[in-house]
């Protein structure tokens, strides 16, 4: 056989039957699904999701499809990364509708991009379904708008925790503390002691507003208040824990101004 016979033999091999659905669930509000999400989770005859996408929206799901907890939380992994790639491979191998369901959006901090390579290198047919991110989210059930004309008109949204071996080996706190009026943090609770060191050390002032926000817009959302001098103390006396956003800057003053969705 030629070259170009063993590549199309190749290509023949990599067909599938289905399409993986690398879907957003939103922060944890089953209101805040997409339509397009829904829709695909009551016809989905499998559902691949996360730790973090909530009870009310994984009861969602199609009672007769396969459900895979593929779960990370620090420490605690139900499924590695590899391992979860390859299920979404071979059920698309058998399955016509595979949705990959995320908590937020899959493309913010949550490894979409990632996965959608893995799937398109394995000549998986996949599309993305774009979902309400909690860094927007969480805040505004605090009564925090990111942006405000009168406190901020830019925000930079940014990892707190970074995974080994990246393309870079650390967020540059330095330009992050002057790149915006609104800096939000994801998964930055377990970090927040260095970074706050960092941006205090990068020359913002120890009184610049910060709110934390544990499980945002579910109804067990917890807020803590406090500043770049005092919140880590905080977050030790009060034994704040993950998951939660981080929201620094002026726009935080309107906590205490704009009501919430749990008040």
């Amino acid at each position: 056989m030629n070259h170009k016979g063993t590549k199309n033999a190749e290509v023949e091999r990599t067909k599938c039957l289905g399409k993986v659905y690398l879907v957003g669930a939103g922060p944890g509000d089953p209101g805040l699904l997409t339509l397009k999400g829904k829709g695909l989770l009551a016809g989905a005859d499998v559902v691949v999701y996360d730790a973090l996408v909530s009870p009310q929206i994984v009861a969602m799901i199609n009672p007769q499809a396969e459900q895979i907890n593929a779960g990370k939380r620090r420490g605690r992994h139900s499924l590695l990364q590899e391992e979860t790639t390859r299920i979404l491979i071979e059920k698309a191998q058998t399955e016509a509708v595979v949705v990959r369901l995320k908590g937020g959006d899959p493309f913010v901090f949550g490894r979409g991009g990632e996965e959608m390579q893995d799937l398109v290198n394995a000549g998986v047919s996949v599309e993305v379904v774009p979902g309400v991110t909690s860094g927007v989210a969480a805040p505004a059930y605090a009564g925090i708008p990111i942006t405000h004309r009168a406190y901020s008109s830019s925000v930079t949204f940014v990892t707190g925790h970074e995974s080994a071996g990246k393309y870079r080996p650390q967020v540059n706190w330095e330009a992050i503390a002057h790149a915006s009026e609104t800096i939000v943090i994801y998964m930055g609770v377990h970090n927040l002691p260095y970074i706050v060191t960092q941006l205090c050390g990068a020359g913002l002032n120890e009184q610049t507003p910060v709110a934390l926000i544990r499980w945002g817009t579910r109804p067990q959302q917890q807020e803590l208040i406090g500043c770049l001098g005092t919140i880590v103390a905080l977050v030790e006396e009060s034994k704040f824990e993950a998951p939660a956003i981080a929201v620094i800057g002026d726009v935080v003053k309107l906590h205490d101004i704009l009501p919430g969705q749990f008040v």
